[in-house]
């Protein structure tokens, strides 16, 4: 006969475990956190707050380095912030990861123009 006792003791504790925290699935996939941050990131650049757009899209990267749109942003961000080199990586990364969107093709493009007419004029 069985014990409904232990068995609805065992079926609280597992139901408690799924409530408390021990198997509750993922609220979200990378991609979407990287979405958030990129998302908070566009909302305080507007705001002309960009260290701490730079830090979200950073984060943005870092959670989820295949997301190209992260790259662009932070490219964006750095060459803002004068940061070249480093604007330079991201664009090049984004397009690698993305080698067909047309935006980050497109504002790499301007980037190099821009930032190649400025190292032609400036004395060496």
């Amino acid at each position: 006969m069985p014990d409904w006792g232990a068995r609805r003791i065992a079926v609280g504790m597992v139901f408690a475990m799924l409530i408390v925290g021990g198997w509750t699935p993922a609220l979200a996939s990378a991609r979407d956190q990287a979405r958030e941050q990129v998302e908070f990131g566009i909302n305080v650049a507007q705001k002309g707050l960009w260290k701490e757009a730079i830090y979200r899209w950073e984060k943005a990267v870092e959670i989820d380095p295949t997301y190209a749109a992260g790259h662009n942003n932070l490219a964006i961000g750095y060459e803002h912030e004068g940061q070249f080199d480093k604007a330079r990586a991201a664009y090049e990364k984004a397009l690698e990861l993305d080698p067909h969107n047309s935006m980050i093709r497109q504002n790499y493009e301007l980037f190099k123009e821009i930032n190649d007419r400025a190292n032609r004029q400036s004395p060496k």
